[in-house]
């Protein structure tokens, strides 16, 4: 298996999830460890638009050749967009799972605190090397 690529910037969830804060809304996409581990993504579901969500609660699902597997959003609050690209071409999350294959965008409502139990780049990098 190649390297994976852990992406300077970000912050990182225990379910393998990053997060990108832009202002007011923040970006969320599986990392490139998960997408590597699942293989052929063949499948992505994504909780719809206006779904309010506390920290680590349950919000799609990504299926692939090998397996299925639950994503989590890493902080509370309301989603605000899809990737609609994603449901006629999953294979995406595997070729950019941090640019185009991002998942969905979320209107945080406690990002202080939930940004704060998220792991940077080399905290993440020392997690999956442990598992």
């Amino acid at each position: 298996m190649s390297e994976t690529e852990i992406k300077e910037g970000l912050r990182y969830s225990k379910d393998h999830e990053w997060i990108k804060v832009e202002g007011d809304i923040a970006t969320v996409g599986i990392t490139d460890f998960a997408q590597n581990s699942l293989h052929e993504i063949t499948f992505v579901e994504i909780s719809e638009v206006g779904t309010v969500l506390e920290a680590n609660g349950e919000c799609g699902l990504v299926e692939s050749m090998k397996a299925s597997s639950d994503i989590f959003t890493p902080v509370a609050g309301e989603i605000v967009e899809v990737n609609g690209e994603l449901e006629d071409a999953p294979e995406i999350v595997n070729e950019d799972s941090y640019g185009k294959g991002w998942m969905f965008k979320i209107k945080p409502s406690n990002l202080d605190v939930d940004y704060a139990k998220l792991m940077d780049a080399a905290g993440y990098k020392t997690f999956i090397e442990s598992e």
